[in-house]
């Protein structure tokens, strides 16, 4: 295959979950721009329209689909849509997430369960999902999200590291048991990048300048820095590529 060709994701069937805002709206927005069918998925109708008209507006293909993946019933339901939609799902971008920041100390059962069921849960039983439906179909490519988290401590974030850090294990042992079927499970772990939940953080001098010292690039990433690592494990070209996590962290984690 000639290598312009290799990073080609033009026709794909890409679903993402929390394709809303953040991070899930720059990876529709960046496989809608790059000529794959965006199904983006999320709990707001209002604001996965607003992600689909953006695609469409530049000239992409996209339509929106309400799920809640804390609701098995609901995941089953999604994935169905898409196959009846398209007749096949080629790529999952498994990006929803949820955080609470809290002392460790005063973490509550409710709010455990509420990180848990999202970040945890709702991305296992996202990605079985997924997975059957590619079985059936020859194959496909599993991209989980994790973090910084998934590799140090946070402090008030000990159930979303917790989390994080399970999710690199998960695709670990996914990578294991699809690779039969031809699907290739990778991971990517974003540094810090503007988003509604790490807003608070940018806005708070004290707390971003901090974070920029730890950077080794000086400064907080973009949706443009996730679109090559994304497209690359979308794609023909990380075919044999399986079981990995690529950290986009401008550097963080080097150190």
């Amino acid at each position: 295959m000639a290598a312009s060709k290799i990073f080609d994701v033009a026709d794909k069937i890409v679903l993402i979950t929390g394709a809303g805002s953040g991070l899930g709206q720059g990876y529709a927005l960046t496989f809608g721009g790059a000529g794959a069918v965006v199904a983006c998925a999320g709990r707001k109708m209002a604001a996965l329209e607003e992600t689909v008209k953006a695609i469409e507006a530049a000239g992409g293909r996209a339509k929106a689909f309400q799920a809640d993946v804390t609701d098995r019933a609901s995941i089953a339901a999604l994935v169905k849509a898409v196959t009846d939609e398209y007749g096949r799902l080629d790529v999952l971008v498994n990006n929803a997430g949820y955080e609470n920041i809290q002392p460790f100390l005063e973490v509550t059962p409710e709010v455990y369960d509420d990180i848990m069921s999202v970040n945890m849960k709702g991305a296992f039983f996202m990605a079985q999902e997924a997975a059957r439906a590619m079985k059936e179909t020859g194959g496909g490519k599993i991209i989980n999200i994790g973090s910084l988290g998934s590799y140090i401590g946070l402090a008030e974030s000990s159930v979303y590291c917790s989390t994080k850090g399970g999710i690199i294990q998960l695709t670990k042992t996914m990578a294991l048991e699809l690779g039969e079927f031809n699907i290739q499970v990778n991971a990517l772990a974003p540094g810090y990048f503007i988003t509604p939940m790490t807003q608070p953080f940018y806005d708070d001098p004290k707390h971003r300048a901090w974070i920029e010292s730890r950077i080794p690039l000086h400064q907080w990433g973009t949706n443009e820095d996730l679109a090559g690592p994304v497209l690359f494990l979308a794609s023909s070209a990380s075919n044999y590529v399986t079981g990995v996590t690529i950290k986009v962290d401008g550097g963080w984690l080097a150190s």
